[in-house]
């Protein structure tokens, strides 16, 4: 292989890394609910609110979201699974 074409195949290969990395971190970016949506929404049956604060932070704290539930944040593999998936699960730890 030639040395252009060495730097070709090398500068191709740092762009596919890059566009990789780019498309998997905006991937991962969950979509978010500002805390107005959320209040107009409180009511709605298709959203179950679950508070992930930990437990000494969500026993101190005077506020709490109406009809929120509550869930272990370090055990999320145990309860992810017991909402429905057809709902919109809201998660808060603020």
């Amino acid at each position: 292989m030639s040395g252009k074409a060495f730097a070709a195949f090398g500068s191709l290969f740092l762009l596919l890394a890059f566009l990789l990395t780019a498309a998997s971190a905006s991937a991962a970016e969950p979509p978010r609910i500002t805390k107005e949506d959320l209040k107009e929404r409180l009511d709605d049956p298709k959203i179950v609110i679950v508070d992930v604060r930990t437990g000494r932070d969500w026993t101190r704290s005077k506020a709490k979201i109406r009809g929120a539930v509550r869930e272990e944040p370090g055990n999320a593999g145990g309860w992810a699974n017991r909402y429905p998936k057809d709902k919109l699960i809201v998660l808060y730890c603020a």
